[in-house]
């Protein structure tokens, strides 16, 4: 065995990357049940990120969620190559990117730039980032708008998943999704899409469960991916709100979290995993990201744990999208199609 090689075996306090619960998508294929989230939240630098990364899969994280708006793929691409050039096998990682808003009429030339940044070949997931194509600065604020914002529009997201199609055709990416979606937008695109979502992302949280799309999307075979698993306290400002309430202080989750010696985080994050969604939290600090991955298969939530903290949700949105508005005089709320139907234009 190689220098290289023994430099990237497990770390003797991590997990074996076999042991590590899985989901079965649609086309057979099994991806971890745990990810390493990978956005900043304008808090850590783009090296600290990428060195988290490094560090999550010497203890077993096999799993990465990237995204091109992030801004730090480049840098991550260093991570994967040199876990590469350390032993770990291509076909044993899962490495998720995402097209952004302003990319939707060049969903190919997004995805071939993630690529190069990231030193691969192929993707094994590639989600359109949020439904509408609406640019916003980086680190804007709240009240931002963009003056030529637009609304869901079906003929044109077809046209950007048609694309994505093609990705898979092309042997570029081997799965396709979708983000930050609603009932009403999945249903036309299940009905018009030639290759379906494998995976759904979207915001998940014990005091935000979205049963009613979560049920949803699994009874459609698509697997739900969950950001924000312990209620994101990293978040940037500008998305927070006084309404906002907080995961790992309600009561239940803290006397959970007694009980097994742990920090409440951890409870989420065991909730998420025996739900059934794939949580991906981010942290940069190894003794964090370390208990993530071991809580995967440790200590399980009983029974009566799960059913109590199905009891616990609160509705809270947390990445409510204000940005992505159209026009004067809406609220947030018209981008979640929460009557049912697609807030029309």
């Amino acid at each position: 065995m190689s220098e290289a090689t023994k430099a990237f075996s497990i770390a003797p306090d991590g997990v074996d990357p076999k042991i590590v619960p899985t989901r079965k998508l649609w086309t057979g294929k099994e991806i971890p049940a745990i990810g390493m989230g990978t956005f900043g939240s304008d808090r850590f630098s783009m090296q600290d990120i990428a060195d988290a990364v490094l560090g999550a899969i010497k203890v077993g994280f096999r799993h990465i969620d990237c995204a091109s708006v992030y801004g730090n793929e480049d840098l991550i691409g260093n991570s994967l190559k040199t876990a590469m050039d350390g032993g770990i096998k291509r076909e044993d990682l899962w490495v998720t990117s995402k097209v952004w808003n302003d990319k939707h009429d060049d969903v190919i030339g997004s995805c071939k730039q993630s690529l190069k940044d990231l030193q691969l070949d192929y993707l094994d997931l590639y989600l359109v980032h949020w439904p509408f194509p609406n640019f916003h600065a980086p680190g804007c604020d709240v009240d931002s708008r963009s003056p030529d914002a637009k609304p869901y529009i079906h003929e044109n997201f077809m046209k950007t998943w048609r694309q994505m199609e093609e990705l898979v055709e092309m042997g570029l990416v081997k799965h396709i999704g979708t983000s930050n979606m609603t009932i009403p937008k999945l249903k036309l695109v299940l009905r018009d899409a030639k290759i379906q979502p494998a995976c759904n992302e979207m915001e998940l949280h014990p005091h935000f469960q979205q049963q009613e799309m979560f049920v949803f999307v699994r009874a459609n075979n698509i697997v739900p991916i969950g950001f924000c698993p312990i209620g994101s306290p990293t978040r940037p400002d500008r998305d927070k709100s006084e309404t906002d309430t907080v995961d790992i202080e309600d009561p239940a989750i803290k006397k959970i979290a007694a009980r097994l010696g742990a920090h409440p985080a951890v409870v989420c994050l065991k909730w998420a995993v025996q739900r059934g969604q794939i949580p991906i939290p981010f942290s940069v600090h190894r003794n964090e990201y370390l208990s993530n991955i071991k809580l995967t298969v440790e200590n399980l939530l009983t029974d009566e744990e799960m059913e109590e903290l199905s009891r616990i949700d609160k509705n809270c949105r947390l990445i409510k999208g204000q940005v992505f508005l159209w026009k004067d005089g809406q609220t947030w709320e018209d981008l979640w199609d929460l009557n049912g139907e697609i807030t029309p234009p």
